[in-house]
């Protein structure tokens, strides 16, 4: 009786294993999920140069 809940014990680590480390699962995509724009560090830097563009020409 052991050595079969040893033997179940092992097989479901097995799986669990393969799940987590295995290879990628049919029809999940690989690929960088888009970045939102307040965590897009192109877009802060150039929001905050259109920003200090605007402060400049309002103060003329």
């Amino acid at each position: 009786m052991i050595y079969l809940l040893a033997a179940i014990g092992a097989l479901t680590i097995a799986v669990l294993l393969w799940r987590a480390f295995g290879p990628e699962r049919v029809g999940v995509s690989s690929h960088r999920s888009p970045v939102a724009p307040d965590d897009d560090p192109d877009f802060l830097r150039r929001l905050g140069e259109q920003q200090r563009r605007e402060d400049d020409e309002g103060t003329k």
